[in-house]
């Protein structure tokens, strides 16, 4: 289940060796495939390297977090549905039936 920011408890705080060790495994993932053409290609014994060098260390930091989305934009969330300005949708009369087969082909 994803909670927002606020809803954090302390008593699930994320160890912080393991923090630290991912966040850095990402910022090595971002410079190697910044920096070496290889770290943005195909390799064909393990796949796409930006997905296993940035993708995957950044999934696994988010989850270390407990998935937890960044804090809303003040005045992003009101707890309403926005009403729509038009009117309600009318149903259309029923096509004459000569309407009908004056569009079908002849065989």
């Amino acid at each position: 289940m994803l909670t927002l920011a606020s809803q954090f408890d302390s008593r699930h705080a994320p160890l912080l060796p393991l923090d630290r060790w991912l966040r850095r495994m990402v910022v090595c993932g971002l410079l190697i495939v910044l920096l070496f053409p290889l770290g943005r290609g195909q390799i064909p014994w393990l796949g796409w390297a930006p997905l296993w060098l940035v993708g995957m260390p950044l999934a696994a930091w988010w989850a270390l977090h407990r998935f937890r989305l960044p804090w809303p934009r003040r005045g992003a969330w009101t707890g309403r549905r926005r009403r729509r300005l038009g009117g309600q949708a009318r149903r259309r009369a029923p096509m004459p039936a000569h309407w009908a087969s004056h569009g079908a082909r002849a065989t």
